[in-house]
């Protein structure tokens, strides 16, 4: 046996308690505890989150190359490749705009790694 939705007339499952097509309730008196509703937007960007994953590629990536200079010990340029983790992580990300945060900021890191391994070698 089938259930016919009140609303848009869709043939349903008997063992469904909301219609498959529309969401209304095929028993009477019966709520949804919790509705989602899929709009097919992107979510929204903390901007301010971005703006900081910026900061800590930056110091993370060229702190190598800062602290290369500063202390003149070369051991402590291999700190940059510590400024791969965010870009790596904004690219697993789904959401389009954060992956290109992410191939910008892997490009800030691989040269902010290059400039640690050349001043680690000279």
């Amino acid at each position: 046996m089938t259930r016919i939705c009140n609303k848009c007339q869709f043939e349903n499952k008997d063992e469904y308690d909301f219609c498959a097509k529309c969401g209304n309730p095929l028993v009477d008196g019966l709520q949804p505890k919790q509705v989602y509703v899929y709009t097919g937007q992107q979510p929204q960007i903390n901007k301010k989150a971005v703006f900081i994953s910026y900061i800590v590629t930056i110091f993370l990536s060229w702190g190598g190359v800062i602290f290369g200079l500063l202390t003149k010990n070369t051991s402590m340029s291999v700190f940059a490749f510590f400024g791969f983790f965010m870009p790596f992580y904004l690219l697993q990300a789904p959401v389009k705009e954060l992956k290109m945060h992410g191939i910008i900021q892997l490009i800030i890191s691989a040269v902010g790694v290059g400039l640690s391994f050349y001043i680690m070698l000279n």
